[in-house]
């Protein structure tokens, strides 16, 4: 969750779940069997075990991957920052001073260094990240998570994909395209901190999910048959609303959730042992992740927690040490080693990125500037290599020099190691034909 709404270009938020008026979509019989065949080629590579679900971990804003991921101690003074570099768990892999827990989990991570796009715009770049296509005023496309929704199958009672804060008005996050029933729930609220128990006062909910005072399942049950019947009364009219049918399908999997406990455990965080809590620390970002890792073990595929701040124009390197990089570097090793430890890691796909990089230069205000053509990202788990960097930036961090890779390509990766295959052809309620990854190329090289 962030504790920072707006960023240079003044968007604040909103709630995650506004309703668009985007159509619903179908497989065509051939587009479903040919999934399934190369799915199953997909799920036959290395190991032969595939992906379950993924973590996003959002820093929000443009994190300056320069001063992170891929530092430049050997670039002139007005590039390499003020942080030195550190060795890692990795022979001859170095990260910034400033991530040394991460330094320690570098053998189970992959870095992708040669990252980058076109975008250096807050919201479109954010869009072109979260859903793996490039954004189009023409159409709007889902987010990783809403595909994740719709295309894996999940338990009845838990939220197939759920988010921790917003990660930016507007479209980015929602489900475009496929329709209001695949949008997120929005986990709001926060944990207990320690020593309140779980008697504490708010703590971690699903937005509009709770029953109020003595109102019982058996009442929202009654009202549900209710509203059902004035739905038969209205049979004989048009019932070709796309809105209307994904408001259906999110209105059944809240009841669902509403009559299992099963989501309602998994973000009691009480039920956690206290050095896990504090492994994870007691930021919103922290308590989010750890709730986030309960809910994979519930069975919820894909997990969005988002840490604003980033958006560093000026005074970027003491926003680093005091604020930013602290909170990231305990929350990224926090949750790899705990899912490593309890073996989910190799079925969990965790990211973490932002919209894009920061400028290699310096400006007059010690800050950075918005800055797409490199970037990097960080990847752990879910058939992803363990102890890896891939491709690599020139000497001043201004453009990848060897492997450039995109979003799409990572998108498509990703998808791939859920045993989904990239190219999986949709049909709008239109008839357009529509590929999941327009442009995504599957990067062989970072697939254990």
């Amino acid at each position: 969750m962030s504790n920072v709404r707006t960023d240079c270009e003044g968007f604040h938020r909103r709630d995650v779940l506004t309703i668009g008026s985007a159509g619903f979509l179908g497989l065509t019989l051939p587009g479903v069997l040919a999934s399934e065949a190369k799915a199953k080629a997909a799920n036959e590579i290395g190991s032969g075990k595939r992906a379950k679900s993924v973590i996003l971990l959002w820093l929000a804003g443009g994190p300056a991957t320069i001063d992170m991921w891929d530092n430049k101690p050997d670039a002139p003074e007005g590039i390499r920052g003020e942080f030195k570099s550190i060795g890692t768990a990795v022979t001859g892999v170095q990260l910034a001073e400033t991530f040394p827990k991460v330094a320690q989990v570098a053998n189970k991570l992959t870095i992708v260094r040669s990252l980058y796009h076109t975008i250096p715009s807050h919201s479109p770049a954010t869009v072109f990240m979260t859903t793996g296509n490039k954004p189009t005023a023409a159409l709007q496309y889902p987010s990783m998570g809403s595909v994740a929704a719709r295309m894996l199958k999940t338990e009845v009672g838990v939220p197939p994909y759920v988010t921790f804060g917003d990660i930016r008005n507007g479209t980015a996050g929602l489900a475009g395209y496929l329709g209001t029933g695949y949008n997120p729930f929005v986990i709001e609220g926060s944990a207990p901190t320690r020593g309140e128990g779980k008697a504490a006062a708010g703590g971690f909910s699903v937005r509009g999910l709770t029953l109020k005072g003595t109102f019982t399942l058996e009442d929202l049950e009654k009202r549900d048959a209710l509203l059902r019947k004035f739905d038969t009364g209205f049979a004989g009219l048009d019932r070709s609303n796309d809105l209307v049918d994904g408001l259906d399908t999110f209105h059944q999997q809240a009841l669902e959730i509403l009559k299992s406990d099963k989501t309602r455990k998994a973000l009691d965080l009480t039920a956690e042992k206290p050095a896990t809590r504090e492994l994870y620390g007691s930021t919103p970002f922290g308590q989010g992740a750890l709730a986030a890792r309960r809910l994979v073990e519930a069975g919820v595929r894909f997990s969005t927690v988002t840490f604003g701040g980033w958006d560093t124009h000026s005074q970027t390197f003491n926003a680093h040490k005091t604020r930013l990089a602290p909170t990231a570097d305990q929350v990224l090793s926090a949750l790899v080693k705990d899912l490593d430890d309890r073996g989910l890691l190799d079925s969990t796909v965790v990211m973490c990125a932002g919209e894009f990089g920061r400028t290699p230069k310096v400006n007059k205000n010690t800050g950075r500037d918005h800055w797409a053509r490199s970037m990097a990202c960080v990847l752990a788990g879910g058939g992803f290599k363990r102890g890896y960097v891939h491709g690599s930036t020139d000497a001043s961090g201004m453009a990848p020099a060897t492997e450039p890779v995109t979003p799409d390509d990572v998108a498509a990766t990703i998808f791939r190691n859920l045993g989904v295959d990239p190219a999986t052809e949709l049909q709008t309620a239109t008839g357009r034909p529509m590929q999941l990854f327009r442009e995504g190329k599957v990067i062989e090289k970072i697939v254990g």
